[in-house]
């Protein structure tokens, strides 16, 4: 079994879709190809160990994606699974272009100005009709950061941070 630095959350079980066995699953990312292009998936059980399964056959539905397991080919054998977080191994991902990122990569980065003044943590990010967007926390304030390059600067995975240029009047809110 992977070590759990290893895994990544894409989804939840919602719970079964019809008599046949198959699961909804929401995508964490809204993007249903992030997990119907998948051959296995991991279900973290309530005691926190991991159990995998291949993937029959996955298909986008409204915002959720259906998913027929291998083996399991009526409601009564799912039903348990409902609620239980989704994971794929990191390595299931493919590689990335330069300057390009997975949002499970950037929640948790160190966000500051390119004067260095900190602005908090990125905790959570959201995709709107022409960008995605940071939400920045810090203690009770929460700043929402347009990801784009005039103002996302520097992203170092490494070092735990991004470095921003915020438009002007966005940090006086």
């Amino acid at each position: 079994m992977p070590e759990a630095h290893e895994l990544i959350p894409i989804g939840k079980v919602l719970g079964p879709h019809g008599i046949r066995g198959q699961l909804r699953i929401i995508p964490y990312s809204g993007d249903s190809a992030s997990i119907t292009s998948l051959r296995t998936v991991l279900l973290r059980a309530s005691g926190g160990t991991y159990d995998s399964y291949e993937i029959a056959h996955a298909v986008a539905h409204k915002k959720h994606v259906l998913v027929a397991l291998k083996g399991f080919d009526n409601i009564n054998q799912v039903l348990s699974l409902a609620g239980r977080e989704v994971f794929v191994r990191r390595d299931q991902f493919p590689q990335l272009p330069a300057g390009e990122y997975y949002w499970c990569d950037l929640i948790g980065l160190a966000v500051q100005t390119e004067a260095g003044e900190t602005l908090g943590e990125l905790v959570d990010i959201f995709e709107t009709g022409s960008n995605d967007v940071y939400v920045v926390k810090a203690g009770s304030r929460e700043i929402l950061i347009p990801a784009i390059e005039e103002v996302v600067l520097d992203v170092n995975l490494a070092a735990g941070k991004m470095v921003v240029r915020p438009p002007d009047g966005l940090l006086d809110l």
